[in-house]
């Protein structure tokens, strides 16, 4: 029996942006935020994820009513009423899993017709909340749009940079498959380089820490953290010597011109890491299922990154 305080859950629709080479990445996001994930562009669920903190999300749509019939539609329009200031805008400007992308004269047909309809005052240049509706597997969807800001776009030039780091697309993903939730959680990035996702991190607001074994990269990632204004302990020292331990860990693992690594120094990495945290991501550009294992972690998702002809392995462990 549903009792008179109840409140139904919300509901978002999420559209996505991505290359042919970031399918894979894109999903394993998915399945971190949402657990579950789709080939298409398009995603529903109950789960609210600030559109801004995945470099492949276009837009997210907050549910406020829906219908299969477009008649109907405008009648639930003509009922709402909204106390802010307001645009209307039309979410089918790209062809979204088999809708096809609706064509720009006719989206501002539909934007009239709704904005004409709905009991508030418009404001196309600077409104107050941003209304969205789009067409999805043959019902209209109506509600409140947020689009995406790419604040990853601004980390790309660093103070400190070196060619083998990765992307910041790359990286922001990989801080949301290791912390697709921060609330409460305690991460560490212990061969964090020049601390291309601990920027990432950080600017999503990720409580999550840096180390590396090397006093100038750490410097540089100090710096690079200082630049965009952000805030994040970064320590000089071996894996070997954390003492806490984290919720979660993400080791790039050490492979270029300037961290000559043997396997046995791979495999102490991540025995190490076992020791400090209950969940671990690793991204690897050769396999080590072994030595994951070794270490005692079990595999429990994955993908590759790719980018052009390099590939990284993307692992996540418990």
């Amino acid at each position: 029996m549903k009792h008179a305080f109840e409140t139904k859950k919300s509901e978002f629709i999420y559209t996505y942006v991505r290359q042919v080479d970031e399918h894979d990445l894109c999903r394993l996001e998915m399945r971190a935020f949402f657990g579950f994930d789709r080939p298409a562009n398009i995603l529903k669920s109950t789960i609210d994820i600030d559109p801004s903190r995945s470099p492949f999300m276009k837009e997210r749509l907050e549910i406020l009513f829906s219908s299969t019939d477009w008649n109907d539609f405008l009648q639930e329009a003509e009922r709402f009423v909204s106390h802010q200031t307001f645009k209307v805008t039309c979410m089918n400007s790209i062809a979204l899993d088999k809708t096809e992308k609706i064509p720009h004269p006719e989206r501002r047909v539909l934007e009239r017709s709704i904005g004409e309809l709905i009991q508030g005052e418009a404001d196309l240049n600077n409104p107050a909340v941003d209304y969205g509706f789009v067409l999805h597997e043959n019902r209209w969807y109506f509600g409140i749009v947020r689009e995406s800001e790419p604040f990853w776009r601004y980390h790309l030039k660093k103070p400190h940079m070196y060619s083998t780091a990765l992307s910041t697309r790359v990286a922001r993903a990989v801080a949301n498959i290791a912390v697709p939730h921060p609330a409460g959680v305690r991460a560490i990035d212990p061969c964090c380089g020049i601390g291309t996702v601990l920027v990432e991190a950080r600017s999503m607001g990720i409580d999550m820490v840096g180390r590396d074994i090397n006093p100038l990269v750490v410097l540089g990632s100090r710096k690079n953290l200082a630049h965009f204004g952000l805030e994040g302990e970064v320590d000089i020292g071996p894996i070997a010597e954390v003492e806490d331990t984290y919720d979660v860990a993400i080791i790039d693992m050490p492979y270029n011109l300037f961290t000559h690594i043997t396997a046995e120094g791979q495999q102490d990495i991540l025995t190490a890491a076992r020791r400090i945290t209950s969940k671990l991501v690793v991204v690897t550009i050769e396999p080590m299922d072994h030595m994951i294992k070794e270490a005692g972690f079990e595999i429990i998702d994955r993908c590759v990154a790719k980018k052009s002809n390099f590939k990284r392995q993307i692992v996540v462990c418990v």
